[in-house]
């Protein structure tokens, strides 16, 4: 099923670049450019993952991470300043490992499998780089010479929004 996406995407992308001419991507400075930087960077990120990934399934269990509202936090915390898709894997891991009751999916724990989520999609908004997408629409606007807060401004305007929403998500839905 995902593979069938995967190779319809990419069929819808190889069409549209076939029938849309040439022109009309050179009049909007269409390049890959931002999307390669993203690339490299989910390269990079899973590549040094696997060893800490290894680490969790043996000791995961033992860090103190026991309740829905732990790994939301512990989740988010990290996913805002790697990708959000392995800091999930990463929790995703540490959640087998650890000791919780009630319903499980794939192994983890339904509440805690639901904080792992929340806090890996919420909280990857904090930074540019907690999110793919943040930082391929930043490189896409600067390039249009579009002015964009710095690295530290678009965490302190951020944190101003998303943190009082995250405390209040917590207590409305994990704790």
């Amino acid at each position: 099923s995902h593979f069938f996406r995967e190779v319809c995407m990419f069929g819808l992308a190889g069409i549209s670049l076939l029938t849309t001419p040439k022109s009309i991507r050179e009049q909007n400075s269409f390049n890959y450019d931002a999307i390669l930087e993203v690339a490299a960077l989910f390269v990079g990120i899973f590549i040094c993952m696997q060893a800490p990934v290894q680490i969790l399934n043996v000791y995961g269990g033992s860090l103190g991470i026991d309740a829905p509202w732990k790994f939301y936090w512990a989740t988010g915390s990290l996913s805002s300043f790697l990708d959000n898709a392995p800091t999930y894997v990463v929790f995703f891991e540490t959640a087998k490992a650890a000791p919780t009751a009630g319903p499980e999916i794939a192994g983890v724990n339904e509440l805690a499998l639901i904080a792992i989520s929340l806090g890996s999609v919420f909280m990857g908004a904090m930074t540019y780089i907690g999110n793919g997408p943040n930082f391929m629409v930043k490189a896409i606007a600067e390039k249009n010479n579009i002015r964009m807060p710095s690295f530290f401004g678009y965490m302190i305007y951020s944190c101003i929004v998303l943190l009082p929403l995250s405390i209040l998500l917590t207590f409305v839905f994990l704790v």
